[in-house]
């Protein structure tokens, strides 16, 4: 009977080793991040729309992101993340997401500052896509846990 506890309990120490890697690894948070044209200040008509998922690792403040869009009235000129700010408010740019080029999805990284990341995990913190017709931006969305 000690051999197959043992047993069991190596695997369920493998398990929990291999879901801790599949999502990020331990303390790595996730945030996310659905784009519209309606969150943008002003809003935006059009059929563009987006999604993101950002994942935070406190011990290295490394934040990672994927950003997938669609739908815009041209090409994408520029992405940001801009902050602090809440939904409905404007605010300088933090990251930049596509310093080598906008491409999608928008796949990066970057090392944030301690208070750029209170300011990212109290939800201060948008995504916003900017178009060559939409300068300012054409769709956007609050980054959030």
């Amino acid at each position: 009977m000690k051999r197959f506890n043992g047993l069991a309990g190596g695997m369920a120490l493998a398990a929990t080793v291999l879901l801790a890697a599949c999502a990020g690894g331990p303390g790595t948070t996730t945030l996310h991040a659905t784009l519209s044209g309606a969150q943008e200040v002003p809003p935006v008509a059009g059929a563009g729309q987006g999604t993101g998922e950002f994942k935070l690792d406190p011990a290295t403040k490394q934040l990672t992101w994927k950003v997938n869009y669609g739908g815009l009235s041209g090409d994408a000129a520029a992405a940001h993340i801009h902050g602090p700010a809440a939904a409905g408010a404007n605010a300088g740019v933090v990251v930049n997401l596509a310093p080598s080029g906008v491409k999608n999805p928008l796949e990066g990284s970057a090392t944030l500052t301690d208070a750029q990341i209170a300011d990212l995990m109290a939800g201060k913190d948008y995504v916003n896509l900017h178009t060559a017709q939409n300068k300012g931006g054409e769709i956007r969305g609050q980054i959030t846990p």
